[in-house]
């Protein structure tokens, strides 16, 4: 049976799981990157930091066996690219949550309904008084939006491109004159030093 561990913005506790989980990653990175320095070093992989004895004869074995094994070190140049581009993209993705619930997002009052933002769902939800044309529902659609009926809304994930997507759909511009960017508090000034 399938098992999906994938860690979603609506999980109140996800800004932790997905720390942890970089945590574990560059954990690993420095556990590859160490058993590698020691092999280059001893020829071996026993006595390696972060492995077991059982662990280390496994990855000699592999090495060792020409015949069987295009592997000549113990963790492969590829296998280190990849972990290290899952940590680069869980801080992007930690980074990004954390902004969008500093920013607090914030809904508008639009001729015929009303735009709500809904954090504890994380989604921007349309609510209409009548139920939007078929050209309204193609552009509501191909903007990212789509119909929950448990919610009686049209709703998408609460973030900035959200905004940015609503931002573009002229029947739910807020009914006050502003753009829907208008209506939403300025995003925290990042540091300027990186």
């Amino acid at each position: 049976m399938y098992k999906n561990n994938a860690i979603s913005a609506n999980d109140p506790k996800a800004i932790e799981k997905l720390t942890e989980k970089k945590e574990q990653c560059q954990a690993l990175q420095d556990m590859m990157k160490g058993v590698n320095a020691h092999w280059r070093k001893t020829g071996t992989c026993v006595g390696a930091y972060g492995i077991n004895e059982e662990q280390a004869k496994n990855l000699d074995d592999v090495i060792n066996n020409a015949k069987q094994s295009w592997q000549r070190v113990p963790f492969p140049d590829y296998t280190l690219k990849n972990n290290y581009a899952e940590i680069k993209r869980l801080e992007k993705r930690i980074a990004e949550m954390t902004r969008n619930k500093e920013v607090g997002f914030s809904g508008w009052e639009f001729s015929g309904g009303r735009a709500d933002a809904n954090k504890e769902l994380n989604r921007l939800q349309l609510f209409f008084d009548e139920k939007p044309s078929e050209g309204q529902r193609a552009q509501l659609k191909s903007n990212g939006f789509k119909w929950a009926p448990s919610q009686e809304a049209w709703q998408r994930q609460l973030n900035s491109n959200a905004i940015y997507a609503a931002n573009r759909i002229d029947f739910i511009k807020p009914s006050d004159g502003r753009t829907v960017r208008e209506h939403q508090p300025k995003a925290p000034v990042r540091d300027a030093v990186r």
